[in-house]
């Protein structure tokens, strides 16, 4: 099949970037997306990914470069001003630079509970236009993956790709691989193709600054910071964590808690905050409430608990988390927290009661 691409730029390329947090599966999602155009759209096609410490958590982009099968790309560069920029989490709004490079052709492609029309007053959107979806719901619905049904969305606002071109390179790729779980991935495409919103075109006039975050995390041999220091290290102390979690938190009911401490033995992230007090008559150390800035969803206290005081609820029926208390050794109100950052937390640590793998739940 040979599709003629709808738009190009001036090196004669249709390009995609792809801004994320690890874990969520960027990098997958660019490679697929390579395959696509050289493999099953008879383009000529590159993908490449740029990542720092692979830890779920810490930022992702992912490159990708269609044109025509009878010209060949003879650029390696990043993608710096793309035709679809898909954002894997809202938290990288605001605090990451994912917008630079967005014009009047750009597509935005943005995960999020959102409609369009509040993601625009909410966000510093410049130009383009705007597209919403809730890839985290779908994705716990139908046992699938961020990435897959993300993977549908920019086949539908694209306006070109084929549907069933996507559906045949996930049975060549994911399904050769994990057999069992390429129903749950087919569904999840399915779903983020006919579930992302209409295009809304952006507002300037409601757009502010794009070029604040320049000086504040591109550096180079004029402004580089003296002795190698790295002003983006990745300390929890001053990060929230949410944006790491897909979907569930641990839910604290304070009322069956016996205060033994293992949830907070077990927690990597110094979550649980206990302080002195009464416990059944006597002085003792009481759980007092969770901080979830530093919550990345493991569920691992969820499954230490001996009484059921913390189980697992869905993140999205609590808006207001109750027990939510921050660490006040961090001090918190100095802190400017940025919305995502490195984590220790891998996928092989399976907290659901399904077992999961890279390609969904098993």
């Amino acid at each position: 099949m040979q599709n003629i691409l709808p738009i190009i730029n001036n090196n004669g390329c249709y390009e995609i970037r792809l801004e994320s947090i690890g874990g969520l599966g960027a990098n997958l999602c660019g490679k697929m997306l390579g395959e696509l155009g050289a493999l099953y759209l008879s383009l000529n096609a590159s993908s490449f990914s740029s990542y720092g410490s692979e830890k779920r958590g810490s930022p992702v982009k992912a490159y990708i470069r269609w044109c025509e099968e009878n010209r060949p790309i003879r650029i390696n560069s990043p993608v710096v001003t793309p035709h679809i920029l898909c954002i894997f989490h809202e938290g990288l709004l605001g605090k990451h630079p994912v917008l630079e490079g967005a014009d009047e052709n750009t597509k935005i492609i943005l995960n999020t509970t959102l409609s369009p029309e509040e993601a625009m007053e909410k966000w510093p959107f410049s130009a383009g236009e705007l597209h919403c979806i809730d890839a985290l719901q779908i994705a716990m619905k139908c046992h699938s993956r961020i990435n897959m049904v993300l993977l549908g969305a920019i086949a539908k606002v694209s306006g070109f790709i084929p549907l069933s071109s996507i559906e045949t390179l996930c049975k060549d790729t994911v399904g050769q691989k994990y057999p069992a779980l390429i129903q749950s991935n087919l569904d999840g495409v399915k779903q983020g193709y006919e579930s992302v919103s209409k295009g809304l075109l952006i507002k300037k006039q409601l757009l502010q600054k794009d070029t604040d975050s320049k000086e504040t995390y591109f550096w180079g041999f004029d402004n580089a910071p003296k002795g190698g220091v790295n002003p983006r290290f990745g300390s929890s102390v001053s990060n929230d964590l949410s944006p790491s979690r897909e979907g569930y938190i641990p839910l604290f009911l304070q009322e069956k808690c016996i205060n033994c401490g293992l949830c907070s033995t077990t927690c990597p992230d110094m979550v649980f905050q206990f302080h002195p007090g009464m416990y059944k008559g006597k002085p003792g150390m009481v759980n007092g409430g969770l901080d979830y800035y530093h919550c990345k969803g493991c569920l691992r206290c969820v499954e230490v608990c001996p009484t059921g005081a913390l189980v697992k609820a869905l993140e999205k029926d609590y808006p207001d988390k109750p027990w939510f208390v921050p660490n006040q050794e961090l001090l918190p109100d100095a802190i400017s927290y940025e919305k995502s950052a490195p984590n220790s937390w891998v996928t092989s640590d399976s907290y659901f009661d399904e077992k999961r793998v890279d390609g969904g739940v098993v």
